[in-house]
């Protein structure tokens, strides 16, 4: 693992941990940059993390670009914070090409709430990781979900093709469409029917938004669903002055209640639990295999290969063997 630039020891995971549960923004921040750096001291601070964790509502926020996530979020902030919630937010932003960081910043449109001691924000670039989210997003949660957060909603880069991996994250996911952007046909070949536990057409004070509703409640009513699954919801709002903004909160408990009785929370959260350890376990083979290339063995391999002296299976049981 790379070395943290905001270097934490080992002896010292105990106390920082003890104040970001106490509610200190700033020990919250050096542990998910702790992270985000890669720091060697990750399993020491999973492993003091582990003990607090299961009890933060996990709500991830995805759709087209410039659907309003952003706004929509800060909008969720506030009706959450009515509502007397403790809500971190990570939003997960495009990464600068020179720097690595996060490029857009999210932090800025949701500026109305970073001096609530009940919010902590913050923004990790996705590094060029396909999926709409960092591949340390998992890690960043399970800091906040132990900082005894009561939400953390996920902000993804965008929906599309490829960028639906924010439903293996989440407890709820929320699809927001919009109006006048061809959110019908880019619903349908994204995939994001599949994935939506309820979606929000935002900007509806705006011409087009009812044809918008309509035609997701049509396309979502011909999926095949089994008794006493969940219905998902097709709200409207205006983010920007937070109307309909409390109907999406309605709908998040209601789901939530769903998820508990029905035994799915449980389901969902073990197959995020499972796709975790796989992910960190091949981690750990790849750093301990180390580069194939290493020596001349593999292009010894690869010539006979294609001189036809050895099949592609058999060379790679060699290889390994070798290693």
């Amino acid at each position: 693992m790379k070395g943290g630039r905001r270097g934490v020891t080992a002896a010292a995971v105990p106390e920082l941990v003890a104040r970001a549960r106490g509610g200190d923004p700033r020990s919250v921040g050096r542990l998910v940059s702790q992270v985000e750096d890669e720091s060697p001291i990750l399993p020491e601070l999973m492993r003091a993390l582990a003990p607090h964790t299961g009890h933060a509502r996990i709500v991830g926020i995805t759709g087209s670009p410039g659907v309003g996530k952003s706004t929509s979020t800060n909008a969720l902030i506030g009706e959450l914070r009515r509502r007397e919630q403790r809500v971190a937010v990570l939003a997960v932003d495009p990464s600068s090409p020179f720097s690595g960081g996060a490029l857009l910043g999210d932090r800025i449109r949701m500026g109305d709430h970073v001096l609530d001691p009940g919010v902590f924000i913050r923004s990790m670039a996705a590094r060029g990781h396909l999926g709409g989210l960092a591949w340390t997003t998992p890690q960043a949660l399970r800091v906040l979900d132990a900082a005894g957060f009561d939400y953390v909603l996920v902000e993804t880069v965008g929906v599309g093709q490829s960028e639906v991996e924010v439903a293996g994250q989440a407890d709820s996911t929320m699809v927001l469409l919009a109006p006048g952007m061809g959110d019908g046909i880019q619903a349908a070949k994204a995939g994001i029917l599949e994935i939506g536990d309820l979606y929000v057409v935002n900007k509806s004070d705006r011409e087009g938004a009812d044809k918008v509703r309509r035609d997701l409640r049509a396309m979502l009513g011909l999926a095949e669903r089994c008794d006493g699954a969940w219905q998902p919801p097709v709200l409207k709002t205006v983010a920007s002055t937070s109307e309909g903004v409390a109907d999406v909160v309605d709908a998040l408990e209601e789901h939530a209640a769903w998820l508990r009785e029905s035994g799915e929370l449980e389901r969902r959260r073990v197959r995020r639990a499972r796709s975790e350890v796989e992910t960190l376990a091949l981690t750990t083979l790849r750093r301990r295999w180390g580069s194939v290339d290493e020596g001349d063995r593999l292009d010894v391999l690869a010539v006979a290969v294609v001189a036809g002296e050895i099949d592609p299976w058999s060379a790679a049981d060699e290889l390994v063997r070798a290693r």
